[in-house]
């Protein structure tokens, strides 16, 4: 009898999850472990300083020192991902191959905005954040160094908003995310996990600020995991500094 010859094809079985593209690890942990020590270390240097000799010089070099340092960040994501022969193209994710595709990212992110402030003034009148004279002195003392005031200032504040849209949508949606998901084996892991380093990197905010800002962070991390794109974050967040600035601009002398 002739032996039975079995074909050699692969077998086709299902990837359990934590094998999926979502779960791996897209840099090496030291280098999450670092960027997450600088973050912190950055964090509690800004909620020591004392803000106020700032603005005696104005806060243009501010915004300038900040931009450079958002895009040093951005950078050593962009040379960690490398690393594992990530692009950036991929960890921004989405595609706009029409104008339409970039329409529907424009309406996503004002619509994700719009219900992220209803959720946070929600959740900031339970923290009490709101209302009363005291709680407006709170916040322009916490965060009143950074309203711009001259046309100069104004122009700056744009790109910093910019910058911010930008870079920490990388940072905490694109690559902390992704790390904290491969560590967790789940995406929500990595949603909650990059919402508290998002927070925390709020010091100078004070700490029910930076609760409220975590709570922020993680609504822009479940855009980001269904959306499968920063864009629509990347637009929706340099679009709320914009507007806080501007608003605060108008109430703090």
């Amino acid at each position: 009898m002739e032996p039975i010859e079995i074909p050699n094809t692969p077998v086709q079985a299902s990837l359990p999850a934590e094998t999926k593209p979502e779960h791996a690890a897209i840099a090496p942990m030291w280098h999450t472990v670092a960027l997450i020590a600088i973050l912190i270390l950055f964090s509690w240097g800004n909620a020591q300083s004392d803000h106020s000799k700032m603005m005696k010089h104005g806060v243009a070099p501010f915004y300038l020192l900040t931009m450079i340092w958002e895009w040093i960040l951005f950078f050593y994501v962009w040379w960690g991902i490398r690393k594992r022969k990530v692009t950036m193209k991929e960890l921004v994710g989405g595609r706009w191959n029409k104008v339409e595709d970039a329409l529907i990212d424009v309406v996503i992110a004002a619509s994700f905005w719009f219900v992220a402030l209803i959720v946070l003034a929600l959740l900031a009148k339970l923290l009490h954040l709101t209302g009363g004279a005291g709680q407006f002195e709170e916040v322009r003392k916490q965060i009143g160094f950074l309203v711009p005031h001259s046309a100069i200032e104004v122009a700056m504040w744009v790109g910093l908003c910019a910058t911010a849209g930008i870079c920490e949508e990388v940072v905490f949606r694109g690559y902390l995310q992704r790390q904290f998901a491969a560590m967790g084996r789940n995406v929500w892991v990595g949603i909650v996990l990059s919402g508290i380093c998002f927070g925390s990197a709020h010091g100078y905010e004070g700490v029910r600020r930076m609760m409220l800002i975590a709570v922020y962070g993680m609504m822009f991390g479940v855009l980001a995991h269904y959306r499968k794109s920063l864009r629509p974050g990347m637009m929706a967040h340099g679009l709320h500094d914009l507007v806080t600035g501007l608003v605060l601009r108008a109430f703090i002398k």
